[in-house]
């Protein structure tokens, strides 16, 4: 009986098959460009569907961590499933962050999963359930750029390329949103265990408003500025250029209109 429902627990959700249906649909829709008229909205959905996807990783990954560190109650609470539903905030997890993404094009980093810290065995492993989240941030944009850092573009269609470009963008900048030391992210939580009491009592009361003011502080230009510089850093160390994650963006925005390609594939 046991076995059973741990296995029940571990079952991946037919909802996260689904996103993971789509994506792969609307992936081979931009490849193929089958939806020649409607490219940009393949776009969408591809990158739409592929940032949740990372987003339910993301959580599982905390999630599968504190599971192997002490807190065997994550599988009763449905995060093993890869389920966005089982999420306790969904809203900060899943819908502000997708709509952050239709706004400005900013991976935003969601709060998630709640991990029961008395049950973890020791400062290093309750620092790496935190780690392990954006570290799957970091994992996917090498995915995604992969062909970029393998120079193996020839034959990539120009818009799945561009489509690319712009999920790694995603992820790149959840990953360093979500690696800052400020109360609420991930970063605070590797830091957190070292800390002492004290401290932590001090700044716990803060931990609601961080991600509040890490988004208020993009806002200020010149520090938006510095903010995409070391994107740009870390996405050219990857081979992914400028062009590409602005050409991304431009067919992600399919309302905006459709970008107009040349009869070889190129943008013009």
């Amino acid at each position: 009986m046991t076995t059973a429902l741990q296995r029940a627990e571990r079952r991946i959700s037919p909802v996260f098959l689904a996103l993971v249906a789509v994506m792969a649909v609307s992936g081979w829709a931009v490849w193929s460009q089958t939806m020649a008229a409607n490219t940009g909205f393949a776009v969408f959905l591809f990158v739409v569907s592929g940032w949740i996807v990372s987003l339910c990783l993301h959580e599982y990954a905390h999630a599968r961590t504190a599971l192997h560190s002490g807190d065997i109650t994550v599988g009763a609470k449905g995060y093993l499933t890869l389920n966005p539903l089982k999420y306790t905030h969904a809203l900060l997890s899943i819908v502000l962050p997708v709509l952050f993404v239709i706004m400005g094009g900013i991976g935003l980093p969601g709060g998630a999963v709640f991990i029961e810290r008395s049950r973890i065995r020791g400062r290093w492993r309750d620092s790496l359930i935190s780690a392990a989240g954006p570290l799957t941030n970091v994992l996917f944009a090498v995915v995604c750029t992969a062909p970029f850092w393998l120079h193996a573009l020839d034959g990539v269609p120009e818009p799945f390329r561009y489509a690319l470009a712009f999920l790694a963008l995603l992820q790149v900048t959840a990953a360093i949103l979500n690696f800052l030391p400020v109360p609420g992210l991930d970063g605070y939580g590797v830091i957190e265990p070292w800390l002492s009491l004290k401290i932590r009592r001090q700044v716990e009361p803060f931990a609601p408003f961080g991600l509040l003011a890490v988004f208020g502080l993009l806002w200020v230009p010149e520090i938006n500025g510095v903010f995409f510089q070391v994107v740009d850093t870390v996405l050219r160390t990857l081979g992914v250029t400028n062009w590409d994650t602005y050409w991304g963006q431009e067919f992600f925005r399919f309302w905006q209109g459709e970008p107009q390609l040349s009869p070889t594939g190129g943008v013009v």
